[in-house]
């Protein structure tokens, strides 16, 4: 029996089931009780005034926006670094990682990525390797697009053992954010690109890498998490690889 080709050159056409998914982006498990507050208190502001129900609305609206996670394709190049979050580049230049990190007082290249309050706020790993540390601090509530936000502000540190030595990745609450959650743990092993955590709402995310990095963004640049290269090790680097995380 002859195969039947027009059925293999002609895959069946995406289901409008299909379509509906491809079209909406995933939302992270850490939203689902914000959001079911938000549509509460919604629902009942609703029931004295019309206009405090639109409010909430569009608030909730906002608070399911804010906790979408969705796919990315990482360069999986152990030569390059990725950005740990959406964002605007804010700094790039030498910084004295936070002593808790235990990284020493030398300078090493600090890449700050400002995530505001539509940012997406899922953190992802810089780069693959080993996590041999992680601390967390209390501190204040500064803007964080300031440079003493770093040393002043609550912050949580990763130290991880990468292929191109030590480096750290530094989730650092702003003005509006009062929670960060990590969900990684020391002796994990963490590949480039993958989730780790978040902050909310509204914040900042700093690398800390060894000075034979090479940085590859500008300030003001806008980056995204798990696919912007921020820097490179090494002067020639062959095209990378790609993964879906």
């Amino acid at each position: 029996m002859r195969p039947d080709r027009n059925r293999d050159r002609h895959p069946s056409p995406m289901t409008l089931l299909d379509t509906i998914k491809n079209t909406f982006v995933p939302i992270h498990r850490e939203g689902y009780p914000f959001i079911a507050a938000f549509g509460a208190v919604t629902l009942f502001l609703g029931y004295f005034s019309s206009i405090l129900f639109w409010i909430g609305l569009i608030l909730t609206g906002w608070c399911i926006y804010f906790y979408r996670d969705p796919e990315r394709v990482t360069p999986v190049d152990d030569r390059l670094v990725v950005s740990p979050a959406d964002g605007v580049i804010s700094a790039v230049g030498p910084a004295v990682p936070p002593r808790e990190l235990g990284l020493g007082a030398a300078e090493m290249t600090r890449i700050s990525v400002f995530m505001n309050v539509f940012s997406c706020h899922i953190n992802r790993a810089p780069v693959r390797g080993r996590i041999t540390r992680i601390e967390h601090r209390p501190g204040k509530f500064l803007n964080a697009e300031l440079d003493k936000a770093s040393s002043e502000n609550e912050r949580n540190g990763l130290v991880i053992d990468s292929p191109n030595g030590l480096i750290a990745a530094v989730q650092i609450a702003g003005l509006v954010a009062r929670r960060i959650v990590c969900w990684t743990e020391t002796g994990a092993t963490i590949g480039i690109g993958e989730r780790f955590g978040l902050i909310r709402f509204g914040s900042r995310v700093d690398v800390f890498l060894p000075s034979n990095a090479v940085p590859r963004v500008a300030v003001g640049q806008t980056a995204v998490g798990g696919e912007t290269v921020l820097a490179e090790f090494g002067a020639n680097a062959a095209a990378p690889l790609v993964r879906i995380s």
